[in-house]
């Protein structure tokens, strides 16, 4: 009977885990793209919830024996990921929000094509962006932070210890406001250079209104655009790196703050 009631419990703790897994992985970015398959996602899922299990499985407790009881930790659990997972997934949103105003003030939001990531119209540059900050994480380790990051939740947040206050819904407010300073702050080379030859050719155009401004400011606005765009993405290699740098910090915080 012992040997049957530890294996029942190991079954529990396996799934809080996998709940708790499955919802950031299918919050993060690429992984939440509709190009990867379901089964592909819910495999990788297993697989991280077998390698956490040693580890997360000690820093749990008791666990109540209704359904009713199971049902609330689950939600719980789903809260926890959800929380964490768009934490990440919103700075990544933001370089996506720099990328479609970059392609917008440069010109190609006429050739806007069908993301298969997301199902939406968005910008090519919006694309490139969000690829190649996809990469860069990953070549930054900054999957192995949100790896750590979720090991270290089942110390800090256990099964049932979810409580959502006015900090937590603050930080996540703060956080989603943050995409769009973060899409401004990357984009401002791009951005700047387009006001400042859209308004030089309102001069010319002023000055002399027999030149046909258009043929030649739509070129000169696209090399200009995609110069600066490159020196876009140099700015948002900077930025990642800023943000992996707290990001460790951010997630913990916010797993205090979810503790209360």
């Amino acid at each position: 009977m012992d040997l049957l009631h530890i294996q029942h419990n190991e079954i529990k703790i396996f799934l809080f885990i996998l709940t708790r897994i499955g919802v950031i992985l299918f919050l993060m970015p690429f992984f939440n793209s509709r190009v990867i398959p379901v089964l592909a996602k819910a495999g990788l899922t297993i697989i991280l919830a077998m390698v956490l299990f040693p580890v997360s499985g000690p820093y749990t407790g008791v666990y109540p024996e209704s359904t009713v009881g199971i049902l609330g930790l689950i939600i719980g659990e789903l809260i926890i990921g959800m929380i964490l997972g768009l934490l990440v997934l919103f700075f990544f949103e933001g370089i996506r929000i720099m990328g479609q105003l970059a392609g917008m003030e440069i010109g190609f939001s006429i050739a806007n094509v069908l993301d298969p990531q997301s199902g939406a119209q968005t910008s090519i540059l919006s694309n490139i962006a969000y690829l190649m900050a996809i990469v860069l994480f990953l070549i930054l380790n900054g999957h192995h932070i949100i790896l750590n990051a979720i090991r270290e939740s089942f110390a800090i947040l256990q099964p049932g210890s979810v409580h959502l206050n006015k900090k937590v819904f603050q930080e996540v407010l703060h956080r989603s406001g943050e995409m769009f300073v973060i899409s401004v702050q990357i984009g401002a080379p791009v951005i700047a250079a387009i006001l400042f030859i859209q308004l030089a050719f309102g001069l010319i155009t002023r000055l002399l209104p027999q030149m046909n401004v258009m043929v030649v400011a739509f070129p000169v606005q696209i090399v200009t655009g995609l110069i600066f765009f490159g020196i876009s993405l140099w700015v948002m290699l900077h930025s990642i790196e800023k943000y992996l740098g707290n990001m460790d910090k951010l997630l913990i915080n916010m797993m205090l703050h979810i503790r209360g």
